[in-house]
């Protein structure tokens, strides 16, 4: 049986770190050069893998974008989660740092161009454009809730979601975008 994202029998215990790491190369690979220019020879020097290495492990350049993607944003998921659910810390710290891990590690030059490439192939992607950004907002609807009562979370939420996007277009370094988001989920949650 194949496995949805590669074409390939799924990996093993063995094979984990391997892929992760090659996932990890294309990743930069497709920021560096865009989705269009990137050979699957790029992106096996990359990786220190040979071509026909990349191959059995991912049966089309579109089966690695995708799978790299999806590796890169299940990470930004679990972490943000991760970063929710710290009890002891307050709301808006844990909120701030969610959103670095969902997007501040987006800003800046080769981080914009890691963006860029999944904005730019959506079709290449499939429905995880739209479930995953789906899973982070409810993510936070749901810590804000939680602090906050059920009303007014989905609204706030979205502002600091759309505030995030706004900002992350706006700023060329990781710090400044922070500290703006920390001051708008300040004034969002008084």
């Amino acid at each position: 049986m194949s496995s949805p994202d590669t074409g390939h029998a799924p990996s093993t215990g063995a094979d984990a770190d391997r892929r992760t790491s090659v996932l990890d190369s294309a990743m930069v690979t497709f920021a560096r050069f865009g989705y269009r220019k990137t050979s699957m020879e790029d992106v096996a020097r990359a990786a220190d893998i040979s071509r026909p290495g990349l191959y059995f492990l991912f049966s089309s350049k579109e089966a690695l974008f995708r799978a790299a993607v999806t590796q890169a944003l299940e990470r930004d998921i679990a972490a943000a989660e991760h970063a929710l659910a710290g009890t002891g810390r307050p709301l808006p710290e844990r909120l701030v740092d969610a959103f670095d891990h969902w997007a501040g590690r987006y800003v800046g030059p080769l981080a914009r161009d890691v963006a860029g490439v999944i904005e730019d192939n959506p079709g290449l992607l499939g429905e995880i454009v739209e479930t995953m950004p789906r899973r982070f907002e409810q993510l936070i609807t749901d810590a804000i809730a939680g602090e906050s009562g059920h009303d007014a979370a989905p609204l706030v939420a979205q502002t600091v979601i759309s505030t995030s996007i706004g900002l992350k277009h706006q700023t060329a370094s990781r710090e400044f975008y922070l500290a703006r988001l920390k001051v708008a989920v300040g004034l969002l949650l008084r």
